[in-house]
C-alpha cells in the first residue's frame, strides 16, 4: 500500500474522476472491515460499518491535511465511526469473569492450545471498557504504533500509552488464572 498511490488516487477524485475512488476501497478494504470486526466480532455488521466508513471518507475527502498519512486520517475517521457505532449499538457481551465460567471445563485447566488461547485473550479484551478496548485494539489486533493508535483515537501519545499499561495490567490479573504467567 503506498502512500503515493492514495494521494494520487485522492488528487484524481478530487479532479472530478470519482472511479478513482475504487482504488482507493480496494486498497483499504480488508484492513477496514478486519479493523470493524474487531470493534464488533460480527462480519456482516463489520463489512456495513466499513461501508459507512468509505462513504464517510469520500464525502470528506478535501479535509484530507497531506501532512498525516492518508492511512492514518482514514484509519481515524473509521475508529471514530466505529467507536461511535459501538456505543450506539454495543456487541452483545458478557462480562469477563461470566464469560469465564461459561468456558467449557477444561477452562480450569491451563490453556495449553494456542488457538482457544488466542481466543480467550480476544474475548478478555472485548469484556474491557472501551477506552482500554479501543486501543488495545488497535495496538496489538491491528498493528498501530503509539502514534498512529493516538491519531486514530483522537488522544495524546501518552494517554495510549497509559492506556495500554493499564489494559494489559487489567488482563494479566483477569487472565492468570486461566492462562498462567502472562509476564
Amino acid at each position: 500500500m503506498s502512500a503515493e498511490e492514495d494521494a494520487a488516487d485522492v488528487a484524481r477524485v478530487l479532479a472530478g474522476d470519482v472511479s478513482a475512488f475504487e482504488a482507493i476501497v480496494r486498497r483499504w478494504q480488508k484492513p477496514l472491515v478486519s479493523l470493524a470486526y474487531r470493534f464488533c466480532r460480527d462480519r456482516g455488521r463489520a463489512e456495513d460499518m466499513a461501508q459507512e466508513a468509505f462513504l464517510r471518507a469520500y464525502r470528506r475527502l478535501a479535509s484530507w491535511r497531506h501532512e498525516a498519512a492518508f492511512s492514518t486520517w482514514l484509519f481515524a475517521l473509521a475508529t471514530n465511526l466505529y467507536r461511535s457505532e459501538i456505543r450506539r449499538l454495543p456487541p452483545l457481551t458478557a462480562p469477563l469473569d461470566e464469560g469465564v465460567t461459561a468456558l467449557d471445563r477444561r477452562a480450569r485447566e491451563p490453556i495449553l492450545d494456542e488457538e482457544r488461547r488466542d481466543q480467550t485473550i480476544r474475548n478478555a479484551v472485548l469484556a474491557l471498557p472501551a477506552k482500554y478496548r479501543d486501543v488495545l485494539t488497535l495496538f496489538y489486533f491491528h498493528g498501530m504504533d503509539i502514534a498512529t493508535s493516538a491519531a486514530s483515537l483522537g488522544v495524546p501519545d501518552g494517554t495510549v500509552k497509559a492506556r495500554l499499561s493499564r489494559g494489559r495490567d487489567i488482563l494479566r490479573n483477569k487472565l492468570q488464572s486461566l492462562l498462567g504467567n502472562l509476564s
